[in-house]
């Protein structure tokens, strides 16, 4: 294949600007700022399913306190019930022993009952504190996570407008070579990353390994619009003043 050396020099921008695109297309792959949003939604989530397991802790305890409320009143109420008979004197002789054994042991079932209360209530208390801890903490890996994704956002944006910017320059720049120029060069790239490259001081700008000088000798002798390929990696080789050839 023969073409022109002043549009083989042209495939160093195409390369230039493919070149471009590769990182962004890595960077977009690997982008810092994305790895920081899902690194905050992990941590969000943590404090969030915290959040909801002391949340259900205190319904719990908030059962545990009714139901102790309920034992509390009805033992209450059957002390008064049972004081109101001693009162109102209308229990017979032989009945009053066993009603006040009966209200001594009410008594002492609704102290260990409003005890256990107090405890529980206790609880509760501790573990509204420890939600209320909880809830901070979520609102601000919200926020921390909004910052994040607002980040994470604008370096999204950035790249597509680099991209855009790239893509338009190679599309100007395709019209210039011929289609057989461009088929090898997509193709070269496709396969190992780079379609063209500068060959430089002996060695290719593609793979950096140096050429051995019989082939440079050969390199030498071709004519000037002769397309060259490096015989180590395939990728076109530009020659300039730069060769040293």
């Amino acid at each position: 294949m023969n073409v022109e050396p002043s549009v083989q020099t042209k495939l160093l921008q195409l390369a230039g600007v493919d070149a471009e695109l590769t990182r962004i297309a890595h960077r977009r792959s690997a982008l810092p700022e994305q790895q920081e949003v899902a690194r905050l939604a992990a941590e969000r989530n943590g404090y969030k399913d915290a959040a909801v397991a002391v949340e259900i802790g205190i319904d719990d305890l908030d059962r545990d306190i009714r139901k102790l409320e309920g034992e509390v009143d009805a033992v209450r109420k059957r002390e008064d019930r049972d004081r109101g008979m001693l009162t109102a004197g209308t229990v017979a002789a032989k009945q009053l022993s066993e009603l006040q054994h009966e209200l001594a042991s009410l008594e002492r079932r609704r102290s260990v009952l409003e005890d256990e209360l107090l405890t529980v209530m206790e609880q509760r208390e501790a573990m509204v504190a420890d939600h209320d801890h909880a809830g901070a903490r979520l609102s601000k890996a919200d926020a921390d996570l909004d910052d994040a994704e607002r980040l994470r956002d604008e370096a999204m944006a950035d790249l597509e407008v680099a991209q855009q910017r790239c893509e338009k320059d190679r599309g100007e720049l395709i019209g210039l070579f011929p289609g057989e120029l461009i088929a090898v060069y997509d193709k070269q790239r496709a396969a190992h990353g780079v379609g063209a490259a500068l060959l430089q001081a002996r060695r290719c700008g593609a793979c950096r390994i140096e050429i051995d000088r019989g082939e440079i000798q050969r390199i030498a002798k071709a004519a000037p619009d002769a397309v060259l390929r490096c015989p180590e990696c395939g990728a076109i080789m530009v020659r300039t003043k730069e060769s040293g050839l």
